[in-house]
């Protein structure tokens, strides 16, 4: 193929190429001068498929519609139609009853009733201290014999502890049987209260009065059972009137000291009925009621000190020992109820799914209130009678997000109060940008105790403080990570 052949076949395709150019720009001009003027406003795709658009909307602000498309006066993103054959709203996603069906989607009715409050802690069993009896010398004497007793030792009601010789209470003896001998009763009578003003018990003095003769030794006895905290007499002592012989604790009751969690402290009261379980008798729950809420929390648990009375018959519940605490009341003030299977915590909201008609779902912000089992308290949010999704809601509020719905509060005009985490925690390094933290576990984040760097909140939040101050971290959850908002020192440094 000569030269001239080949720019003939380029001039050809040139031609061809421009001839198309040429129908193609015809054709627009012809489809444009013939389209009426509302379809060009019309999104790409609504004219072959002849559906109506009733608003266009922002997916990051849903309630706000607009009567025509174009760019979004809040994001830098196009408007996005809202079709009429959609049903709903901007702000509810829409699913298929069937695929709703597979995914295992669970209805439950916001219900309103009083709340039966659980409340699951950890006891240790200490000594009822109402429950003391203090033995002591009711005059000056010596001791002459002693029982075999011990520090921890149990005794019985009655049982002997020494035995005390008192040579005063032979002369007011000798002084009473004189005076009887008299016949004089005014003068019985005053040598009696001799008697008793000596210190020598009633019983003595009837025996004195019996026998005739004289009782100048007196047995100690224990004035009721239980364990012996403290034994300070022993054979040859000379004793003074008052002096302390033995401390007693009695055993027939006993206290369990229940630390229980700062977040459910408002959910006891004194008189609520306990129930301990005891990992040393399993089987074997010992029922009591709660006697008092300590006025102090504990810092290094943060939890309230709570005291339960136990019995303690058989004796077998001694100081020590360990136990796991069910405090239950009833009958509180009616309240709304859900699930706690149907809260989804994000870290700084709490969402709730609602079921609505035709297969629409809405995610929906609360506010929670006490949890007791497995019912939560809704303080605002949510009605009574609504239908909630109570399983599968993940999966419908993870179609919203990408759809790009978000859960709005049930009030407006309400500011939901920031989440913060709290963890105890030591300082490390600190700055006043940073902070490093050998801190305790995030509970409320399931995050465990480690070192590690945070950003601060602003620099105040670390202003005192220094490395190896003992705190108490408050963090919140944002895009970025974890921001430390509060650092309250809580003892001295490390």
């Amino acid at each position: 193929m000569n030269r001239q052949t080949i720019k003939k076949i380029v001039l050809v395709f040139f031609a061809v190429v421009a001839l198309l150019a040429v129908g193609v720009a015809a054709g627009l001009w012809w489809e444009r001068s013939h389209v009426p003027d509302g379809g060009r406003d019309m999104p790409a795709g609504a004219e072959k498929t002849g559906r109506t658009v009733l608003y266009w909307y922002d997916p990051m602000v849903p309630t706000q519609k607009f009567d025509k498309p174009g760019k979004s006066p809040f994001m830098d993103m196009e408007l996005v139609p809202k079709y009429a054959d959609e049903g709903g709203d901007a702000s509810t996603v829409k699913i298929d009853p069937g695929v709703a069906q597979n995914l295992g989607v669970r209805l439950v009715t916001v219900t309103r009733g009083a709340l039966d409050t659980h409340v699951m802690a950890t006891g240790i069993v200490d000594f009822n201290e109402r429950d003391i009896a203090i033995v002591q010398a009711r005059t000056g004497g010596f001791v002459e014999r002693v029982a075999r007793l011990a520090p921890n030792d149990v005794i019985q009601s009655g049982a002997f502890i020494a035995e005390l010789l008192v040579p005063e209470w032979a002369a007011l003896q000798e002084e009473y049987l004189a005076l009887r001998a008299v016949g004089d009763p005014s003068l019985e009578s005053a040598a009696r209260n001799r008697m008793r003003l000596g210190g020598m018990p009633e019983s003595l003095i009837r025996e004195v009065a019996r026998t005739g003769r004289i009782r100048n030794r007196i047995s100690i006895t224990a004035p009721r059972g239980g364990v012996i905290q403290a034994l300070e007499v022993r054979p040859g002592m000379t004793l003074m009137a008052g002096q302390t012989l033995a401390r007693i604790n009695g055993i027939g009751t006993v206290w369990l000291d229940v630390a229980v969690p700062e977040a459910q402290a408002g959910s006891v009261r004194v008189g609520q009925a306990a129930e301990a379980a005891f990992a040393a008798f399993p089987g074997q729950a010992v029922q009591g009621r709660v006697t008092a809420l300590l006025p102090a929390l504990d810092d290094a648990a943060r939890a309230l000190r709570v005291r339960v009375e136990l019995p303690n018959k058989n004796g077998q519940l001694r100081p020590g020992l360990s136990a796991q605490v069910s405090l239950k009341d009833s009958g509180g003030e009616p309240a709304l109820r859900v699930p706690t299977e149907a809260v989804i915590r994000t870290g700084r909201r709490v969402i709730v799914i609602v079921a609505e008609a035709e297969g629409r779902y809405r995610p929906v912000e609360v506010t929670l209130g006490a949890e007791s089992g497995s019912s939560t308290v809704i303080l605002s949010g949510l009605d009574e009678g609504q239908t909630i999704v109570a399983s599968g809601q993940f999966l419908i509020d993870s179609e919203a997000s990408l759809q790009g719905i978000v859960a709005r509060a049930a009030n407006a005009m309400m500011t939901a109060p920031i989440a913060l985490h709290e963890a105890d925690a030591v300082i490390d390094e600190v700055s006043d940008a940073y902070v490093t933290l050998s801190h305790g576990p995030f509970k409320t984040l399931s995050m465990p105790g480690m070192t590690m760097e945070f950003p601060l909140a602003n620099p105040q939040v670390a202003k005192g403080l220094k490395a190896g101050d003992r705190v108490r971290a408050a963090v919140r959850e944002t895009d970025e990570g974890l921001l430390v908002e509060k650092l309250d020192k809580t003892g001295g440094a490390k």
